[in-house]
């Protein structure tokens, strides 16, 4: 269970001259609690995969597995902040749901940006699940200017546009910066799922099948041939 006051990190890099600084970092900052530092990337996934870890601090270029990989693998059990020294991983890493890249060499001063970052997405995400649980019939969604409670059986279908994503619902466009993937985790899996790169539909506003399309209040969704065979078997269809 997420613990504000004392948030579990692993830190795993193949150098170790950059594991020992991350790791000094975190032994500095009031709130952090150090679980692992290591060189070997098995050693990190075992401890992620027992849900044990709410930070990673992760490099992107180790042998075996990099750690793009990596997170795909974890999927959201626990925030990831990148480090490395090569900059044109940025974008990727933004599309997996990274809280933040720090570049090396990492300055504290960064360092506690990304910390900083880490604990907003933490606690926004604890407050989430809360509220979910108690109210399953709706979700909250940040947008620029405030949190916004949305129910969910007003959702049409959520869009993934160039840098945001946009929710229809029966009322209005709601516009979020929260990426696809975390969209995907934070909706219930009986009621919604991912169609296409771009899209995330609700089952009970589905109008029709249309060849490779969906039809959801007269427009036309596209089915991601990736996504194909998952939706027909979520709609206990043929394929």
């Amino acid at each position: 269970m997420y613990d504000p006051e004392h948030i579990r990190c692993v830190i795993v890099d193949d150098e170790h001259l950059s594991v020992k600084l991350v790791a000094d970092y975190v032994n500095r900052t009031p709130g952090l609690t150090l679980l692992l530092q290591t060189t070997r990337v098995e050693e990190a996934m075992e401890l992620v995969q027992k849900g044990v870890v709410d930070l990673l601090f992760l490099d992107i270029q180790m042998p075996v597995l990099n750690g793009l990989q990596f997170m795909q693998l974890i999927g959201d059990r626990c925030k990831v902040i990148l480090t490395t020294a090569y900059p044109e991983y940025a974008l990727e890493s933004y599309e997996h749901n990274a809280v933040d890249y720090l570049l090396k060499p990492i300055t504290f001063e960064r360092f506690l940006t990304g910390v900083k970052r880490a604990k907003e997405r933490l606690e926004f995400k604890a407050w989430t699940n809360n509220a979910l649980k108690k109210n399953p019939d709706h979700i909250f969604i940040k947008t620029t200017y405030r949190i916004q409670k949305v129910d969910l059986g007003s959702i049409f279908y959520l869009e993934g546009l160039r840098d945001y994503i946009a929710v229809h619902t029966t009322a209005a466009r709601i516009l979020t910066l929260e990426s696809m993937k975390k969209m995907e985790e934070l909706l219930p899996s009986d009621q919604f799922i991912r169609i296409h790169k771009s899209y995330i539909i609700n089952r009970n506003k589905i109008d029709f099948l249309s060849r490779s399309r969906v039809v959801i209040n007269n427009i036309y969704l596209p089915v991601g041939d990736t996504y194909k065979e998952k939706f027909l078997q979520w709609l206990d269809l043929p394929k």
